[in-house]
């Protein structure tokens, strides 16, 4: 009933954005690149990620419209999750995971909250070629690459639908700071439920559509406002109760955690025709095996022509 009801999500809005082709436009893309590399230095766990969205609706008015369906969002992304050693594995590490993703999502306001609904595709598997690509990748860089039984022992080949919903309110504090309080609810490759809060000191982002990068919490700017010049600085927080995940299968013998927590800070910089972000996020350990936490970092540079 789940997988029925994720695929005719996804199918309703996708439709629903056919349907009022004719009455959008395509007002941003936005895209965030996140590597471990630019984060603690190192190779592991949730070691890379990149997710994209292209959004389309009305004029925008400098915030989302009062209609479900109204702005429909496209998102694309593809991330990498692994173990400590990629070569040699410690017995009761992570398995390795490449993951595809597809997914349309929504963007609306409902008495006074900020809501985003949509449904991704999750792709699992060897078939997605992200293992091979980072073999490649890695051996042309000299550094450690996923060995065969790294490769030959990860999650298998599988379309795992998801439901995401995330509700948030923007609190103003001043003019240049702002406190978004938020919840988000995951049902599918993993479920979850997790509260949190972003602060944001500084006007970058203000009137702009923000969306928040699922392994790390940082919002990317997709619908961008260059009125305003210079620096902004984010910091957040949030706690997960975690049910489930398909990247640490009970039936292999992974202990999950229950509750999973990340901090995060960054800092967008909008000069008059480029852009950048960098982000450094603390992920914290998502099963009992996992001796530490980790630090990845995440960034996005734009220059206008």
């Amino acid at each position: 009933m789940f997988r029925l009801f994720a695929a005719a999500l996804v199918t309703s809005l996708a439709a629903l954005s056919a349907a009022h082709a004719g009455d959008r436009a395509k007002l941003g893309y936005g895209r965030l690149i996140t590597n471990d590399y630019i984060g603690d230095g190192e190779d592991r766990w949730r070691t890379g990620s990149l997710t994209s969205s292209r959004v389309w609706g009305p004029e925008w008015t400098g915030r989302a419209p009062a209609r479900f369906g109204d702005l429909i969002e496209l998102r694309l992304g593809a991330e990498i999750l692994a173990p400590e050693n990629l070569g040699s594995p410690d017995a009761g590490d992570r398995p390795y995971a490449g993951t595809l993703s597809v997914g349309v999502h929504t963007h609306y306001r409902w008495k006074g909250f900020d809501m985003a609904v949509g449904a991704d595709m999750v792709i699992t598997g060897a078939d997605t070629g992200l293992g091979s690509l980072q073999r490649e990748l890695h051996d042309l860089l000299g550094v450690d690459a996923p060995s065969d039984a790294t490769l030959d022992a990860q999650i298998g080949d599988g379309f795992h639908p998801t439901l995401v919903a995330e509700m948030a309110r923007v609190v103003p504090i001043s003019g240049d700071m702002t406190l978004r309080p938020f919840l988000e609810g995951r049902a599918g490759a993993e479920t979850l439920l997790r509260a949190g809060i972003d602060l944001t000191v500084g006007r970058i982002g203000q009137g702009e559509l923000l969306i928040r990068e699922n392994a790390t919490g940082q919002r990317y700017r997709v619908i961008q406002n260059a009125q305003y010049e210079g620096f902004t600085f984010v910091i957040g927080a949030d706690l997960a109760q975690v049910v489930d995940s398909i990247y640490l299968p009970q039936d292999r013998g992974y202990d999950l955690r229950n509750s999973r927590e990340r901090v995060r800070a960054g800092l967008h910089w909008q000069g008059s025709s480029a852009s950048a972000f960098y982000g450094l996020t603390y992920l914290g350990r998502e099963f009992e095996a996992q001796e530490e936490g980790q630090l990845v970092g995440s960034v996005r540079i734009n220059f206008n022509f």
